[in-house]
């Protein structure tokens, strides 16, 4: 609970009965490996903050393949904000890739603190907007890369986790197949 504290104080200041307000909004939830924390086509119940662990965002071809979108780890929100928000079907899957600690946020209690907290709005709008900008940030700089830059990109930016993820996820998120990804990483090495 704590680490989700400091990260919503990046966005606003919050007084300590809006903190308490806040430890009890939120639920402490442990997902299983491969579980669904958002399913497309679904409306998305809640939201969450990982505590620990990582999840992916995929979404699914005509020929039943999956492809990553992007990896969601320890300290940051998951969820379909937008589906949140609207009450709108989700039209991507979040995923567990390992087992996980969630401190999570359901539409009512959303609501509550909304009600509650006179900042939340704001933390809000400047949280989704940091997520957003986080998200095109990265798809746009790796587009321009090869795959052996995306690769190293990626550890860069995400260190330690290269290597708590399947190579298969790994190599659909950076549009790469598997074995192009053990070439490449054979060559770093």
């Amino acid at each position: 609970m704590e680490q989700l504290l400091e990260y919503i104080r990046k966005f606003g200041q919050l007084d300590k009965r809006e903190e308490g307000l806040i430890r009890q909004a939120f639920e402490k939830k442990h997902i299983p490996k491969t579980t669904y924390f958002v399913a497309c086509g679904k409306v998305t119940d809640s939201i969450a903050f990982v505590e620990s662990g990582v999840f992916r965002s995929l979404y699914y071809n005509n020929k039943g393949d999956d492809f990553t979108r992007y990896f969601i780890y320890e300290g940051r929100f998951i969820g379909d904000f937008q589906s949140f928000m609207d009450r709108t079907p989700s039209s991507d899957y979040i995923e567990s890739v390992t087992d996980a600690q969630l401190w999570s946020l359901n539409f009512q209690n959303f609501l509550l603190l909304e009600k509650e907290i006179k900042i939340w709005p704001l933390l809000m709008v400047k949280l989704y907007g940091f997520v957003i900008e986080s998200k095109l940030k990265t798809a746009n700089t790796m587009m321009n890369l090869d795959a052996s830059e995306r690769y190293l990109l990626f550890l860069k930016l995400y260190p330690g986790l290269a290597n708590r993820v399947p190579l298969v996820m790994l190599a659909s998120y950076l549009g790469i197949t598997a074995s192009s990804l053990s070439r490449i990483r054979k060559n770093i090495i």
